[in-house]
């Protein structure tokens, strides 16, 4: 990575909750679209060798999510939640569970999009069901594989900036 701007900062505050924020040089609503239409995020939505394969959207407050991904020895990884708040381009929330959870609980998940200038700050609040369940987030390859997917995530903001696509 060149900048602070496009570094991945991870705070945990308190005993359940993880925050993620990230500057993209990209307007809010871009940004928001790429985090909610099919088409964009199986773009970029994944660490470095991941992809996704299955990827549902109902975004609507009670319409459900799914994704799929594919590792690059063929292991499959699914994902799925509720929305429970939408205000784009500003905010989405829902909750967030894994096929093969090993901590209990549903994630609650809050993305703040917030735009200065052009350019947007995604802050994702993380709040798990346990402390348990966080620290045994925190000890997975989390932050590594955000940042990988973030970088994926630039390039897709890059290049639909560049070109008028989205």
């Amino acid at each position: 990575m060149t900048g602070a701007d496009e570094s991945l900062v991870v705070h945990a505050p308190g005993d359940r909750e993880i925050v993620l924020s990230r500057i993209f040089d990209a307007p809010a609503d871009l940004v928001f679209a790429a985090f909610t239409r099919p088409e964009l995020l199986v773009r970029w939505y994944g660490a470095r060798g991941w992809r996704l394969v299955g990827c549902e959207v109902d975004l609507r407050v009670g319409g459900r999510w799914r994704f799929v991904s594919e590792g690059p020895d063929g292991a499959l990884m699914g994902q799925s939640g509720v929305y429970l708040e939408i205000d784009p381009p500003l905010l989405l929330v829902g909750t967030e569970v894994f096929d093969d959870q090993s901590y209990p609980g549903e994630t609650l998940v809050r993305h703040v999009f917030t735009e200065v200038a052009g350019r947007t700050t995604v802050t994702t609040a993380l709040r798990y069901a346990t402390a348990q369940g966080r620290d045994r987030v925190l000890r997975y390859p989390m932050a590594r594989g955000v940042s990988e997917s973030f970088t994926r995530l630039t390039e897709l903001l890059t290049t639909s900036t560049t070109t008028g696509e989205t």
